[in-house]
């Protein structure tokens, strides 16, 4: 996913502008037909994220890789 806070306060810079208009755009439309009720498209920010992945029954919830730009996140049951 992409890197982005929690609050929207946290993303207004020029990439977490390019982010919410990508996300927008392209993630949303793409994630609606697929799961309705939890469309995040890329700006979920990490508790959210935590908070869906625990709601999935997955209770280990970790950091795997981080680079300016983007985040990788892992999740075990």
């Amino acid at each position: 996913m992409a890197a982005s806070g929690d609050r929207l306060e946290d993303d207004l810079n020029p990439v977490g502008r390019l982010y919410y208009g990508s996300s927008v755009l392209l993630c949303v439309p793409n994630a609606l037909p697929q799961q309705p009720t939890a469309v995040l498209g890329n700006q979920a920010g990490e508790a959210r994220t935590r908070e869906l992945v625990a709601a999935g029954g997955s209770s280990r919830f970790c950091r795997a890789a981080e680079t300016p730009l983007n985040l990788v996140d892992e999740a075990r049951p």
